[in-house]
């Protein structure tokens, strides 16, 4: 994964926030490398990261794939059709078309390692700029890892290009090595 964002889209509202989305859902926008992992993958990844055939209690939560070509609808609809198939049931998840995608507020970017004072800290002196630290592929990987996403091997291969002093990178270890790996899940 090279970036992750997170936001609001679907709805018809300019400039919708989290208290005010008037139709909008909450969603991540995902910046990813093709030559890396491919779009069928992270579809994948999304059947296994929800759970498709209980209905969302309201349009901000609603599971969708924002489809933003004809293959991806088409690929996202033949992932979907597989996982009916998969679980013998009816998906809710929808597949729309993406529209515009408006990024959330700060305090919402990276939640999880914004619940981690002492990687945030030093992330932030990285990052000084709000718009840098949401765009940061480092500091979306670390997220990923914060939630499950990524095995300790995994991490153990991406710490020389984080950026993160010793100190934190053995915080980073510590809940890593703590946690079970989701297998199969893109960081």
């Amino acid at each position: 994964m090279v970036r992750t964002r997170v936001g609001y889209t679907g709805g018809t509202k300019k400039n919708p926030t989290y208290y005010d989305l008037d139709g909008h859902s909450e969603a991540v926008q995902m910046d990813y490398d093709p030559s890396v992992i491919s779009y069928e993958k992270l579809l994948a990844a999304f059947w296994d990261s929800h759970d498709p055939i209980s209905p969302a209690w309201s349009t901000q939560y609603k599971a969708a794939v924002f489809a933003h070509t004809d293959e991806q609808k088409r690929l996202a609809e033949a992932s979907k059709a597989r996982e009916e198939a998969r679980v013998k049931g009816r998906i809710v998840t929808e597949i729309l078309p993406a529209g515009e995608f408006t990024r959330a507020e700060g305090y919402h970017q990276k939640y999880l390692l914004r619940s981690e004072p002492d990687l945030l800290r030093e992330l932030s002196a990285i990052y000084p700029k709000e718009m840098d630290f949401v765009n940061s592929t480092a500091a979306a990987r670390i997220n990923g890892y914060l939630d499950g996403y990524g095995t300790l091997a995994e991490l153990q291969e991406d710490l020389p290009g984080l950026g993160l002093s010793p100190q934190a990178t053995k915080r980073l270890t510590t809940i890593v090595s703590k946690r079970k790996g989701r297998p199969g899940c893109p960081l």
